[in-house]
């Protein structure tokens, strides 16, 4: 109920102004978002990088509606992977589709991802397609699988609550695809996505076997130590190498578990997201884990 109502306020523009124009809240998100412009973000980066700890730099911002907004997001991708280049910091790109215009037309989003990745292949950066909600996983893996013909550098997302995911992960294992697993943020009907975490959580691990064993360095990006526990024992077991795979977790996350991963020996890359749009980024988090919501509330009064 509470993910629910959380996922729900995220669309609520009356409380996105107010939370986003609230100088508490703007400062509490600086938890999980690193801050509003890339200067933020790259110092971000580095200090990660300096923990051992790779980055994916997430500009936040989708579901554009105009042109010019679909533009201006390229624009500043391209400005991200060309300081990534300039400044050698450990780090590539992720989007979505919807900050590329998917929502103002699919041929819009194509030419605008194909500048994107071509922009990327010139400075050798990869760049990974968001999944979001479920009215776009189809168009998603569609654009991907195609933009990967000319663009080898590029790979997507897969969400372990939805049913189709094993077919999506065995077309796109197929075509060399690399891809980072997650479990879903997203409010999603039963007919389509599984309802009860622990049937999440057994798709998980199922995709995450295929991935470790068959996948292109694929990216476990999760924060459940059972799931982490998981992939550490399928790997011992199975002589997998621990530098065929990264283990993936959020900005201001479970900070103490990514050093620990790193000190053991595995691939650790950080999510940093960061630009001015910012409200559902957040929400969405709250409503994965009642701990964020909790650091919110109690630093929110201090």
């Amino acid at each position: 109920m509470l993910k629910d109502t959380l996922l729900y306020l995220a669309q609520n523009p009356r409380l996105r102004d107010f939370v986003v124009q609230n100088k508490l809240t703007r400062n509490v998100s600086r938890r999980f978002v690193a801050g509003e412009i890339l200067d933020d973000a790259a110092y971000a980066t580095r200090l990660l990088n300096d923990r051992g700890i790779q980055v994916a730099l997430d500009l936040l911002g989708e579901n554009v509606s105009t042109q010019e907004e679909a533009k201006a997001a390229v624009r500043a991708y391209c400005s991200a992977i060309e300081l990534i280049t300039k400044t050698s910091i450990a780090a590539n790109i992720s989007v979505k589709l919807t900050a590329l215009g998917l929502d103002i037309g699919r041929a819009v989003c194509e030419e605008n991802l194909a500048l994107l990745l071509s922009v990327g292949q010139q400075h050798n950066v990869f760049v990974c397609v968001d999944m979001e909600a479920s009215t776009y996983t189809e168009q998603t893996c569609a654009i991907v699988r195609e933009a990967q013909k000319q663009y080898p550098q590029v790979g997507t997302v897969i969400q372990s609550y939805l049913y189709r995911s094993r077919q999506d992960i065995e077309q796109l294992v197929g075509q060399g695809m690399r891809i980072r697993l997650v479990k879903g943020a997203y409010k999603e009907e039963p007919d389509i996505a599984y309802q009860e975490k622990a049937d999440v959580d057994q798709n998980y691990v199922q995709l995450m076997k295929i991935l470790l064993a068959r996948g292109n360095f694929p990216a476990i990006a999760t924060h459940d130590e059972a799931m982490i526990d998981a992939a550490c024992a399928f790997v011992r077991e199975h002589g997998i190498s621990k530098k065929s795979f990264e283990f993936q977790m959020l900005y201001g996350i479970r900070r103490d578990l990514q050093g620990k991963l790193v000190k053991e020996g595995y691939n650790m890359r950080v999510y940093v997201p960061y630009g001015s749009h910012w409200y559902p980024y957040l929400m969405r988090r709250m409503a994965e884990r009642p701990a964020n919501l909790m650091f919110v509330v109690t630093n929110a009064w201090h």
